[in-house]
Formats: C-alpha cells, sequence, structure tokens
C-alpha cells in the first residue's frame, strides 16, 4: 500500500522529462547533470517531501541551476538510450565482460521503504546511498494512502496485511505513533528550557539544533517499519548483486521492491540487467542464496536452539574485541615502508622486528604525519592490521554504523529480546514521558511475540522499536578504523553510537595494546556536547554565501 502523489498536468509534463514515472515510489533519475542529482540527494535526506516534490519545489525554478533549459531541449525521456543500450548490450552478452556493467550507473529513488528494506539496500558496497535521516523531521506527519486514508509513516508487510493480526497491528502502530508525536515534541521543549538559547546563536540554529536533539532521543520509538525515502547511486554491476540478493530475500516487501526496481533501471541501464531474471543464470543465483539462507536456518536452530537472553550489562556487553593483531606495529612498520622501498616484504618484516619499540614509533609517526583535520588519513599501510568487535547496540546506532559498508560487519535480526535502551533525557523529562516511553516498548514486544508465532522472525522485526538491541559484528582494519571512530565521536553525533564508538577506541588502546595506532587518531572526541549539533548548525548560518535552501 502506497501514498500516491498528486501532480497537475502541467507538474507532470515537467516531471515526465526528468523521472522515468510520476505516480510509483521506485523511479529513476534522469536527464540531469550529475551535480544537480548529487544536490538533490543530499537535499532529499534532510526533508519530509518526496525526490518529485523537492524537484518541482526547489530545484526546477531556480534559475542559477538551469534546469528549466536542460527542459526546454528534452522532448523524449529516453532519447538517445537506444543506440548505447545495444553497445553495451553487444559488449556485455555478447563478448562476456562483467567489468563493462561498473562504467554506466544510475540514480534510483526507493521511497517508503521499510527501516528494515532500507539495510537490505544498503548492504552492498560498491554503491552510494543518502537515506532520509530520523534527525531532521518529525515522523509523526501523516501520508495519504491509495484508499485516502491517512496513515502514519510506517510500512504494513505483505505478510502481515494478508494474516490474522492485521487489525491489531495497524491499531498498535498508531498507538506507537501517537506516543512517538508526543514524546517528540514534549522533548523540544523540554531541551529548550533545560538549554537556553545563548546570544552567540541565531535563531534558526538554536531551532533546528533542539530540534535535532530531540528527534534523535526521541527515535528509539520508531519501529522498524518506519518508511523511508532512500537515495541510490550504483553501477550496472552493483545494481544486478543487489536484485539478485532481493530476489532471494524472505521478506515480500523486499522481492516487491525488486521488481519495481528492475522495471526502472531497464529504462536507462537495461543492458546491465539482462541476466536478473534469465532461469539459468540471475533466477539460479537467488536460488542459491535462498537455499543456503533456509539450510543455515534450520542448522543454526538444531545446534544452538533459543535461550532467554542474559540480562545486559551496559559496560560488558555493549561492545567486546574478539580479535586484533598481536604484531601490529611490526606489520604497519612493513607495510609502510613498502611502497618507499625496493626490498621484499618478507625482508621489511624481518627488518621491523630488529628495530626497537623507539625506531618502530618513530616510522609509523612518520607515515601517520601532520594529520590537519581528520579527514588527513594515512595510507594504506594500516590496512594490513585488523580489529574484530562484537556489539550489542540499540537498532538506531546500528543504522548509523551499517553504512560504513567498506568494513566487513554481518548482523542478526532484530528482536526484542536483548531488550531495550532508554536515553537518560526521556527520564529528565518528565513522568508522562517515561511513562509512554516504557509502555509502548512492552506493548511493542508483546506484538513481537505474537507476530513471531504466526510470521516468523523475519516479518516480525517490522514491529520492534529502534530502541530495541540488535547484535552485530564489525571487522575493520586500522585505517577504517580511523575514519570511523574520529567521524562517529565528533560533537554533532548522536550520543549513543558516540559512546559505542568511543569504546572501540580504547579497547583498541587498552586491550589490544595498540597505543600508538589509537594515538594517532587524534580526532578521536571524548567530550560531552550538549546541544551536539549546534556547532554545525552555527557554521551554516555563517557561511558567506547565502543558504540556497532552508531546512523544513
Amino acid at each position: 500500500m502506497y501514498a500516491r502523489e498528486s501532480f497537475t498536468d502541467e507538474e507532470r509534463s515537467i516531471l515526465s522529462r526528468f523521472f522515468t514515472n510520476t505516480d510509483l515510489p521506485v523511479f529513476a533519475v534522469v536527464n540531469l547533470p550529475e551535480i544537480v542529482k548529487g544536490a538533490m540527494f543530499a537535499r532529499y535526506s534532510r526533508t519530509h517531501m518526496s525526490l518529485r516534490q523537492l524537484f518541482l519545489k526547489e530545484f526546477y525554478e531556480q534559475p542559477e541551476i538551469g534546469i528549466q533549459a536542460i527542459a526546454d531541449q528534452v522532448e523524449d525521456g529516453t532519447q538517445g538510450l537506444g543506440r548505447a543500450e545495444k553497445l553495451y548490450e553487444t559488449v556485455f552478452v555478447e563478448y562476456g565482460d562483467d567489468s563493462v556493467a561498473q562504467l554506466g550507473g544510475a540514480h534510483l529513488a526507493c521511497e517508503q521503504a521499510s527501516a528494515i528494506l532500507t539495510k537490505v539496500l544498503e548492504r552492498g558496497r560498491l554503491a552510494a546511498y543518502l537515506e532520509q535521516s530520523t534527525r531532521y523531521i518529525y515522523y509523526d506527519e501523516k501520508l495519504k494512502g491509495e484508499d485516502g486514508a491517512e496513515r502514519f509513516r510506517y510500512r504494513i508487510p505483505p505478510e502481515i496485511d494478508e494474516g490474522p493480526l492485521a487489525a491489531r497491528y495497524f491499531e498498535t502502530m498508531d498507538r506507537l505513533f501517537e506516543s512517538y508525536s508526543f514524546v517528540v515534541r514534549d522533548l523540544s521543549s523540554y531541551f529548550q528550557t533545560a538549554m537556553p538559547k545563548g546570544t552567540q546563536e541565531t535563531r534558526g540554529a538554536y531551532r533546528r539544533a533542539t530540534r535535532a536533539r530531540a528527534c534523535d532521543t526521541a527515535r528509539g520509538l520508531l519501529p522498524a517499519a518506519t518508511t523511508s525515502n532512500l537515495g541510490i547511486f550504483g553501477t550496472g554491476q552493483a545494481y544486478e548483486a543487489l536484485l539478485m540478493r532481493m530476489n532471494a530475500s524472505p521478506l515480500a516487501e523486499a522481492r516487491e521492491y525488486s521488481q519495481m526496481m528492475l522495471v526502472e533501471l531497464r529504462k536507462v541501464i537495461a543492458g546491465f540487467l539482462s541476466r536478473v531474471d534469465v532461469e539459468d543464470r540471475g533466477v539460479a543465483w537467488s536460488g542459491y542464496f535462498r537455499g543456503v539462507a533456509d539450510e543455515m536456518d534450520a542448522l543454526a536452530e538444531e545446534e544452538m536452539g533459543i535461550e532467554d537472553a542474559p540480562e545486559f550489562d551496559l559496560d560488558r556487553d555493549e561492545v567486546r574485541l574478539l580479535d586484533w593483531d598481536p604484531d601490529a606495529e611490526i606489520r604497519i612498520v612493513a607495510a609502510a615502508l613498502y611502497p618507499y622501498s625496493d626490498r621484499s616484504e618478507e625482508e621489511l618484516l624481518r627488518r621491523a622486528t630488529e628495530m626497537d619499540e623507539t625506531e618502530r614509533h618513530s616510522v609509523i609517526s612518520t607515515y601517520v604525519g601532520n594529520r590537519l583535520n581528520r579527514r588527513h588519513k594515512p595510507g594504506r599501510g594500516m590496512e594490513r592490521v585488523y580489529y574484530r568487535f562484537d556489539v550489542l547496540s540499540d537498532f538506531g546506532s546500528f543504522r548509523d554504523l551499517q553504512r560504513h559498508r567498506m568494513m566487513t560487519i554481518d548482523w542478526q535480526r532484530l528482536t526484542s529480546r536483548h531488550g531495550y535502551a532508554t536515553p537518560p533525557e526521556i527520564e529528565e523529562a518528565g513522568e508522562e514521558v517515561e511513562s509512554r516511553w516504557h509502555d509502548a516498548m512492552s506493548e511493542m514486544s508483546e506484538l513481537y511475540g505474537d507476530v513471531l508465532k504466526v510470521h516468523g522472525a523475519d516479518v516480525a522485526q517490522y514491529v520492534v522499536p529502534f530502541g530495541y538491541r540488535i547484535r552485530y559484528n564489525i571487522q575493520m582494519n586500522a585505517r577504517q578504523a580511523f575514519h570511523m571512530l574520529e567521524l562517529r565521536t565528533g560533537e554533532s553525533g548522536h550520543s549513543d553510537y558516540r559512546r559505542v564508538c568511543l569504546k572501540m577506541h580504547r579497547l583498541i588502546r587498552d586491550r589490544a595494546g595498540h597505543r600508538v595506532i589509537a594515538d594517532a587518531m587524534k580526532y578521536v572526541d571524548p567530550k560531552d556536547y550538549g546541544l551536539g549539533r549546534l556547532t554545525s548548525e552555527l557554521r551554516q548560518t555563517e557561511r558567506q554565501q547565502p543558504r540556497l535552501f532552508e531546512l523544513s
């Protein structure tokens, strides 16, 4: 069930030149310069508007962008694609060169996708994603469905919609979103009282910062069925792999979106996707994925069974360092010297072993260099060593950390059995806010148990709020650790994933004993911030050029 957008005939005429359809939640963007597409997707992540609405309201009539001039020259949205498709199909199919599928790509919008589906869409490493953020909009504004009824922003999985729990699902979800609405708006008032505006902050920056803090705190109530808009840019090869994984999914929503995506992508890069629904190619590949998953599910249940989850201890259980390289410094010294030397790695390892600690630290310090900001990261020599963590954090934090796709990351199903996290601000904001929070979490846990019995563990994930914990493991090399830990501990970061990343940093330094590596991550920020987002909002306000768009 999707909300249908309403456009005038004139708007449809404009949109048809730049979007592959004007009425479905999946569509491709065409006939626009890449820089404009990028700007649109960047803006997309911070607004309640759909991409087509955003295009009409904020891009089409901007004279400095020049889209109207482009529109005047575009008579057919698919003009010129035919010859290009034939060329790619000749190389791709007749010569069998899969790498050709890396040379063409497409921008695709996937709207009204559940938070569960977005994790499926974002699993691939070699694509770019921008997802609507829970930080910038209130999720209590309703959408109008095909039947004309207005509903909160959540998906009803086809499995539940056709089953005995449909009515209860709607009623419970509506109560959850009503609680979210009360909590997020009460928190906005609470933060404005607890953290009054200073003389240096502009009213707009302060308003955005307090709203972001309220949304960050309240997001734990949002269920995994919450809908999101997701922009994707990927190559034909990336989309092919994604669609075959989606076709193997046990979730009807994923399989349904896969079919819509294939239809739209074939309007712009058809030659790259010719194998997806071929019986002995893509269909067989998806069958392989599905078969392995089914067998592993059965094996895991037989071998491990299901036990009651132990009581959660934040210090003990949230982040564990499972594995690391005990010879990290020696290996990094050899890897750092390698591109600047003509010696074999074996010889360099022998030389690094002979060095004393001071010499090794000198090499590593020189290799790290004088970093002026967190974007100045040392070279690939830092990829020579690794760290493996087991994490049990709230689902909201997982959603943010999972986006670091260059790591090796895998996760279990979302469940209510590991309990949920409650931000301290929930208790501080007052009895009514705290009561709503815990009552909603309890009710959703009960619904989860019943959906689990009727529809199984995969479908039951939809009803679990973001505040509940999910278990996942992360393996990353030291260079990736520089990137993630420095970025995610920044002052504008969410307090929950900041805590997770600070624990990782401490474990690298103290448990693994890699102090020289940990100390080189000098932009890991352990300070506690109040309105963490305020500084970045002020920076935006103080820029010399005027803001082209105002956040809605």
